[in-house]
């Protein structure tokens, strides 16, 4: 079984994939093609993708049973230990500012009834 998911890549890949796979659903293709066409179609797919991004999931033999690879994505598979995890990079953004003590305005109004 093979899947390959798209995001945001032109049409004509669209199309191209459409001869050896299945489009279940927009962008997400499913099939069996043998190792050999799953090799050419995803290097096709890399070629073609564009500014997309595109996700490739296949049958192994391995402690999981599939295999997959990335393609311009920013999270990316790590083996560790004989597992493929992802790999998601950290969104480190400034720190919030604490909420401010006391009661906020609206509850005031409920508890007190007052506008």
């Amino acid at each position: 079984m093979t899947i390959i998911v798209l995001t945001h890549c032109p049409p004509g890949l669209r199309g191209f994939l459409t001869r050896w796979l299945l489009e279940i659903s927009p962008g997400v293709f499913i099939g069996g093609p043998s190792a050999r066409i799953r090799a050419v179609l995803w290097e096709e797919v890399k070629q073609y993708a564009g500014n997309g991004r595109a996700l490739l999931a296949y049958n192994a033999d391995n402690e999981q049973g599939f295999a997959f690879e990335t393609h311009d994505h920013k999270w990316h598979p790590v083996d560790r230990e004989g597992v493929t995890l992802i790999h998601r990079p950290s969104d480190r953004t400034a720190p919030k500012s604490p909420p401010t003590s006391g009661w906020s305005k609206a509850s005031k109004r409920r508890r007190f009834g007052t506008r």
